[in-house]
């Protein structure tokens, strides 16, 4: 597994949901909007996003419909407004987590003692 496969573990909802929150998209669409959104950084196989996203379908944060473009079949997804809120608990999270771990890593100075 990639480096950047395994810090995803355990946020890899949060981020996908994120990538639909300005709008539909089909599935390669999303994986390609995780990747560029993180310069790259997060180009994850096919085999790790689509069962996340039909994860994420059974549990009713998003949605999703089939169309044909071009002769392929497509199945587009979006957001529903548990998966919105959703998203919005998790930035929530992500941010007092994410400053915890920061104070931890980088402990300002220590407070005069009185």
């Amino acid at each position: 597994m990639r480096a950047e496969a395994q810090a995803l573990k355990g946020h890899l909802d949060m981020l996908l949901l994120a990538t639909l929150e300005d709008g539909p998209r089909h599935g390669y669409a999303v994986k390609q909007a995780l990747g560029a959104a993180s310069a790259g950084r997060f180009d994850l196989p096919t085999g790790t996003v689509y069962p996340a996203l039909h994860r994420l379908e059974a549990d009713g944060l998003i949605t999703g419909s089939w169309s044909v473009v071009d002769g392929r079949r497509r199945r587009t997804y979006q957001l529903t407004a548990a998966g919105h809120r959703r998203l919005v608990d998790d930035r929530a999270a992500w941010r007092e987590f994410a400053a915890t771990v920061t104070a931890v890593l980088e402990p300002g100075p220590c407070p005069a003692m009185t």
